[in-house]
């Protein structure tokens, strides 16, 4: 089968396409011929760091985590698919786990579920790890209807899906944004969106809670930002967040009884790890995108040849959703 390889890892390091084995099909696992996946700053992350990152693959590897494509073969002891279904997830290009940069892989079919039928292929592929992360943050954060809540990077990957979960889930929405164009978007979910660059956050604050703070806060730009959903949260507020590798000062969260959820969803595939939670959250997505209360936001599709191109465009820091890779 064709596969795009990285040999070495580095800043400049390159995608060859090169012809490898077809993966056998496993007991528990299935087969599937891939039709599109998507990139994930995580991606991005592992091909400049390589072994630095203690959950990339031995070079030479393929890479790329998400995928949506067509079961062509079923594993010993699989009772929930079968040859033909279409089906997406969040499976392989890291540790031992061969990735979805290829025209078949074999995936756990624990981390699996069944596409939505009425999202094409490319937006399927795009949802499920920022899906999953927004779903898990949301979920540990204890949601509940009517409560005030506030996306930190609302057009973003994991933060449009985020909005869009926390909405139908009965929630007043608020998300923050750094132009009009991801305001356009913000507002099309039916949020309230938030310029961070015009407004302070005590500004926004008093504007939209009197002052009291938000509920419930996901901060999907984390680090340094932390320190403004501190700012934003209101006494006792739950705040989850995507990136926490960083020094803060605590202080401003123990004097709120603030509580802070870190959401790692690459925890089930790296340590084998309740992956049948992954299953079933993804298959709940399907439901809630069958329900036209979740849209996939896809900034751009490349081929498999040109995925180079794919990278560097969500690293350009210009892409608004999500990035693609199609066979």
């Amino acid at each position: 089968m064709k596969a795009m390889i990285i040999n070495e890892y580095g800043e400049n390091a390159a995608f060859t396409a090169s012809e490898v084995a077809k993966p056998a099909v496993t007991p528990g696992h299935v087969s599937i011929k891939i039709a599109a996946s998507s990139v994930n700053t995580v991606d991005t992350m592992i091909r400049k760091m390589g072994s630095d990152l203690p959950l990339s693959p031995a070079a030479p590897a393929i890479l790329g985590m998400d995928f949506a494509g067509v079961i062509d073969a079923v594993g010993e002891g699989v009772s929930d698919f079968k040859v033909g279904d279409e089906v997406y997830g969040c499976v392989g290009g890291l540790a031992d786990l061969q990735g979805t940069l290829a025209e078949y892989i074999v995936a756990d079919s624990k981390l699996i579920a069944h596409k939505a039928a009425n999202l094409s292929m490319t937006e399927a592929a795009s949802l499920p790890l920022v899906a999953i992360t927004a779903y898990e943050g949301l979920m540990r954060a204890g949601i509940t209807k009517g409560q005030k809540v506030l996306v930190h990077g609302g057009a973003g990957g994991v933060g449009h899906v985020a909005v869009q979960l926390a909405i139908y889930f009965g929630a007043d929405v608020y998300a923050t944004c750094g132009g009009p164009e991801q305001q356009k978007i913000i507002e099309g979910y039916g949020a309230t969106a938030i310029n961070y660059k015009e407004e302070s956050v005590a500004s926004y604050v008093a504007k939209y809670t009197d002052g009291a703070g938000f509920d419930l806060i996901y901060d999907t730009v984390g680090a340094d930002n932390l320190t403004k959903s501190f700012e934003a949260a209101a006494l006792n507020a739950q705040i989850a967040t995507t990136v926490s590798m960083c020094n803060l000062d605590l202080n401003p969260a123990h004097f709120k009884g603030l509580s802070l959820h870190v959401v790692f969803m690459l925890i089930p595939m790296l340590h084998n790890y309740k992956r049948e939670e992954h299953g079933a959250i993804l298959k709940e997505l399907s439901n809630i995108a069958q329900d036209k209360a979740l849209l996939p936001l896809v900034d751009s599709t490349f081929a498999l040849d040109n995925v180079g191109d794919a990278y560097a465009r969500l690293e350009s820091g210009k892409a608004i959703g999500k990035v693609v890779v199609t066979n």
